[in-house]
């Protein structure tokens, strides 16, 4: 399937569960076609995002043994791989594939890194060990970052060449989520799409839940699924909401789910440009989001009073402001909608990972 002649890139995720990155991925090979051949290498063996990618697409999945704490077995082990497979450009993602662009070194293969965000350890500021590693290892490299704050922390803390860093917001395909606009309910209802992983927060947006939830009706709807759900099934128990919260769990596609929702929240500790935030405002919907990342930058300009602190009560008060106010949620939807369509379609997105897979640099964004 994957031998023809087509430039071979080999993407190396640390997993390749359902999430941002991996989901850009598939969307990135769908639209391709066989324009690239691929490999994906997941160093956790979780390759639940393939169900993603269209069948009979040039796309390989390979797994290879990666122990964790064996950062110089590792590298020998990986570089060996490249010999054998010699990618056109070897693709990583995330601190968690670093040991794969430090096997590149000196170069056997053009190389992209594509930095997505933190994970929990990072939330509160960047390790020094990581921040040199990426110093030294990323110099010569091209980097791909999806959100301004990302870009500033490349080329003010990391020390990259700015000329080698390259913003590429994430895109939607904005068809997926038009449609009819919601008609109000008696109750309003708040959604969140979200890995149910520590630095998502969760519990954060059930605690503010409470809050709204003592001073009006409402109903929360939590879609997505992580080794949280546990944990935070049964803090929606202690906190009495169990019958005001649903647990929706994955789904393939959230699109119809959005289209229930009055209001869009979210309640992480890290992010960087969620594609669920991107949907929600593609669906018309207000955003009650905590400022991380590019999340202020990314709502329209009157729905950034309702992006607050990483702080439950001021969240809890964004959510309760649009929870009470039909004709508010409506204006903010609107304009979040139109920003959505002006500067998040999929297909720029896909023109200039186009561009950096054929080995070109895109023009500044």
């Amino acid at each position: 399937m994957i031998e023809t002649g087509a430039r071979l890139l080999l993407h190396v995720f640390p997993t390749f569960a359902v999430g941002g990155a991996q989901m850009r991925f598939a969307a990135l090979a769908n639209a391709f076609g066989d324009r690239y051949r691929h490999i994906v290498l997941a160093l956790d063996g979780d390759y639940a995002c393939a169900q993603r990618i269209a069948p009979n697409l040039p796309v390989r999945y390979e797994a290879i043994d990666a122990p964790k704490q064996a950062t110089l077995g590792n590298v020998r082990r990986f570089r060996r791989r490249l010999r054998e497979l010699t990618p056109d450009a070897l693709v990583t993602y995330n601190w968690g594939a670093i040991e794969w662009a430090m096997a590149n070194v000196p170069r056997l293969a053009r190389h992209i890194h594509i930095e997505d965000g933190f994970g929990p350890e990072e939330r509160a500021g960047q390790i020094r060990r990581r921040v040199l590693t990426r110093r030294l290892v990323l110099a010569r490299s091209t980097v791909v970052l999806p959100s301004r704050n990302l870009w500033r922390i490349a080329t003010d803390v990391w020390g990259l060449n700015p000329s080698r860093v390259h913003y590429v917001p994430n895109g939607i395909d904005l068809g997926r989520f038009a449609g009819p606009d919601r008609v109000p309910g008696d109750v309003p209802i708040i959604g969140t799409v979200a890995g149910l992983r520590t630095e998502k927060n969760v519990s954060r947006l059930l605690r503010a839940f409470r809050q709204v939830a003592e001073a009006m009706p409402a109903r929360l709807i939590i879609v997505g699924d992580g080794p949280e759900r546990s944990a935070l099934a049964t803090l929606s128990e202690q906190l009495g909401l169990a019958r005001r919260v649903a647990f929706i769990g994955q789904v393939d596609d959230p699109s119809p789910l959005y289209r229930q929702f009055d209001i869009f929240a979210l309640s992480s500790d890290t992010e960087q440009m969620p594609l669920s935030v991107i949907e929600a405002m593609a669906c018309g919907l207000p955003v009650a989001a905590t400022n991380v990342g590019d999340v202020m930058a990314m709502v329209a300009e009157a729905n950034r009073a309702f992006i607050t602190p990483l702080d439950e009560t001021l969240l809890a008060g964004a959510i309760r402001t649009l929870a009470g106010d039909g004709t508010l949620r409506s204006r903010l939807g609107a304009a979040n909608k139109a920003k959505a369509t002006a500067e998040f379609d999929q297909a720029t997105m896909i023109a200039v990972f186009e561009m950096l897979f054929d080995g070109h640099a895109p023009a500044p964004a």
